[in-house]
């Protein structure tokens, strides 16, 4: 049974899906078992809810962890809803570069340099539209 050109060409792409499958799960794989090691009580963590802290033991039996998330509470949960354990920053205490030669940083509002300078004493306020009475 002879194969076309296009058979061939759909079994070769199947074959490389497959294979990225493959990949992909062992590298999450790699990944659980790697946050697992990390999880240590003492480490601040946050869980795939949304909630930061503290652990402060692990149960591996029972497969659960008990999180600290201010003074005095504690929570208890499933070890693997813990999703990452927070480090902290590298430059975290480093100043804030500043801008270059006054420009604006990204994001930054730029005003008019007209609404900066402060209205003339002689003008009248906008809502005043009476003419001035001179004293000749």
């Amino acid at each position: 049974m002879p194969f076309d050109p296009l058979t061939l060409i759909m079994l070769a792409v199947l074959a490389v899906l497959i294979f990225f499958m493959f990949r992909n799960s062992r590298k999450r794989q790699a990944e659980a078992r790697e946050l697992q090691s990390k999880v240590q009580p003492g480490a601040k963590v946050m869980t795939n809810f949304g909630v930061f802290g503290t652990v402060v033991s692990i149960d591996d039996e029972e497969n659960r962890a008990e999180l600290e998330v201010s003074p005095g509470t504690v929570l208890t949960l499933h070890r693997q809803t813990i999703a990452r354990v927070i480090e902290p920053a590298e430059g975290a205490d480093a100043p804030a570069i500043e801008s270059i030669d006054g420009e604006p940083e990204f994001g930054e509002r730029i005003d008019d340099a007209a609404d900066e300078t402060p209205k003339a004493a002689d003008e009248a306020p906008k809502g005043d539209e009476s003419p001035k009475k001179s004293e000749d």
